[in-house]
């Protein structure tokens, strides 16, 4: 603003002519408190400086000076926090930067401010709330309740007070190792839930770019566990022996429907009718978002007859609360899957509640199974597609939106389609 002496005597003319007064310690122990507001005495040999006394009796020094055609007042310090001398000297090096241009009040509002929008800029608990409120209720509930999880367990205990315009390539990488050394597949999900959170700051003006895109993925082999025909007499003839009818029965329709489990456990009779042989599962209950519609066989027929037959709550599988679904199949599961001779380490003992001996698991988290619930979902393509059925057909029944879906059991039709070529080879040969 001003590049020259010159320009300083000029600056000063312009101020108002004020009484001035030569500001000591000692001079302003005597000034007395006005009655109400406030009042400045200027010194006489450091143009704008003075002190500032208020009816509080308390005192502060001060500089006034022009910039951009106007008068500014800064407030240096309090006395006797800051005594003349120093205040003194200090107004000197502000009237130095001001020489060159600078405005020292509009500097230090700045930065006040910057201080304060950072103070209030968005964190990661932030955007977990919105992503919480405005996104998860249009997943399914199983899936909004496993992104909570991630985001309750792991993203925000690691990385939750991060800004988000400061969040990293570098802290998103950090936090997937960390979870990573233990829980590898489950590090990649987290990743794939905070990059879809991120990709929704973007769109909200929260930051221009996702850290968490572009990371490294731990490997996955993709499991494809069917059982053969053997396998699965086992299992019919393990479910068959479980106490836990239930449990057990909530099982078998899995393997004669290829249903989800969440699709089975939630089941209500108003989603079936059994006369016509369907199960219209409901939109908020599919993970396709949508009615499916499934067909029934006639085992399955058979066993929602013989429940019906005994019900007397909404629910096809109750729980053991009043007006509950059954929610835990795991201890009915292991028992299953040991007495089909799909678990490892364990150890026999008397059922709690029943004359009958049954096999009870002795420390579920070292056991080994080769068998998990959902294998019966592939199972049961498996069948279908060794059976000649397209892929469009199995999509279908499964309850696919997407054709990639279905096409990992592409390699299944191999058999049918073998034993066509082979019948019209044998028919060409005669």
């Amino acid at each position: 603003m001003f590049g020259h002496y010159s320009d300083i005597i000029l600056w000063e003319l312009q101020l108002p002519r004020r009484s001035t007064y030569r500001i000591t310690d000692r001079f302003i122990k005597t000034l007395p408190s006005p009655t109400k507001g406030y009042k400045i005495y200027y010194d006489g040999d450091l143009a704008g400086f003075g002190c500032r006394v208020h009816s509080s009796d308390s005192r502060a020094f001060v500089l006034n000076y022009l910039a951009g055609g106007r008068e500014r007042r800064m407030v240096i310090g309090q006395y006797p926090t800051w005594s003349s001398s120093a205040a003194r000297e200090q107004a000197k090096a502000l009237k130095r930067d001001i020489n060159i241009g600078n405005d020292p009040l509009a500097q230090k509002q700045g930065k006040s401010e910057g201080a304060q929008a950072t103070r209030l800029a968005p964190s990661l608990h932030d955007l977990f709330e919105r992503y919480n409120r405005e996104h998860l209720p249009r997943k399914s509930p199983r899936s909004a309740t496993d992104d909570r999880s991630m985001w309750r367990n792991e993203i925000l205990p690691r990385i939750g007070d991060i800004k988000i315009a400061d969040l990293s390539h570098d802290d998103v990488d950090g936090l997937h190792r960390a979870i990573g050394e233990t829980r590898p597949i489950r590090a990649n999900r987290v990743i794939e839930v905070l990059r879809k959170a991120l990709n929704l700051s973007i769109r909200w003006g929260w930051r221009a770019s996702n850290p968490a895109s572009g990371v490294h993925k731990n490997t996955e082999e993709k499991r494809d566990r069917f059982l053969s025909e053997a396998e699965i007499h086992n299992l019919r003839k393990a479910i068959a022996g479980e106490n836990n009818r239930t449990a057990a029965e909530a099982i078998e329709l899995l393997l004669l429907t290829g249903a989800r489990k969440s699709e089975v456990l939630q089941c209500r009779w108003n989603e079936f009718s059994l006369a016509e042989g369907i199960w219209i599962k409901p939109s908020a209950h599919t993970k396709q978002r949508k009615d499916h519609r499934l067909p029934l066989s006639q085992d399955a027929l058979v066993l929602l007859e013989r429940r019906k037959t005994a019900s007397t709550s909404e629910y096809v599988f109750p729980g053991k609360a009043a007006g509950k679904h059954i929610h835990d199949l795991r201890g009915a599961w292991q028992r299953i899957c040991l007495a089909a001779g799909f678990m490892e380490t364990v150890a026999t003992l008397p059922a709690r509640q029943s004359g009958k001996s049954q096999p009870k698991i002795a420390n579920p988290a070292k056991l080994k199974t080769s068998l998990r619930i959902h294998d019966l979902r592939h199972t049961y393509a498996s069948v279908l597609a060794s059976s000649g059925f397209s892929l469009p057909i199995i999509g279908a029944l499964l309850g696919h939106t997407q054709a990639q879906t279905t096409n990992r059991y592409a390699h299944l039709l191999d058999e049918p389609l073998r034993e066509a070529v082979s019948k019209a080879a044998d028919r060409m040969g005669k």
